[in-house]
């Protein structure tokens, strides 16, 4: 019922900026929710990035990333994104989109109950 997709990944120099997108499809009810990114490095664990309500009027960022990374949402479009900028090797990753279930802009894995298959983020030096 419930679909997302992301995209905009790819191989960058360090310095360089990314938007990545991610198109969700269903039901309404749903996609007219607090999205969420997150993502995921090799051997790491899975780690909050950045969160926005429905209407954008609240965001949250994780701390190390505040200042970098910019989510927004286009809700006519149906999509969230996530503009990363001044990128470190650091930020390579899979990062995945998610939908809040608790509606709340939050920071827990947990708290998200769908899931995009992700994409992939290669910093290099």
């Amino acid at each position: 019922q419930v679909q997302l997709v992301e995209s905009g990944g790819g191989l960058v120099q360090a310095g360089g900026s990314l938007r990545l997108s991610c198109v969700a499809s269903g039901r309404a009810f749903v996609l007219s929710s607090t999205m969420g990114w997150f993502r995921q490095a090799p051997g790491k664990e899975r780690e909050f990035v950045a969160a926005i309500t429905w209407s954008g009027g609240s965001t949250n960022y994780a701390d190390s990333l505040k200042g970098r990374v910019t989510i927004s949402r286009d809700n006519a479009k149906n999509t969230v994104y996530l503009q990363i900028d001044s990128l470190k090797p650091e930020d390579t990753g899979v990062y995945y989109c998610a939908r809040d279930r608790t509606f709340r802009a939050s920071r827990l894995t947990r708290d998200y109950d769908y899931w995009g298959q992700g994409t992939q983020v290669t910093v290099s030096s």
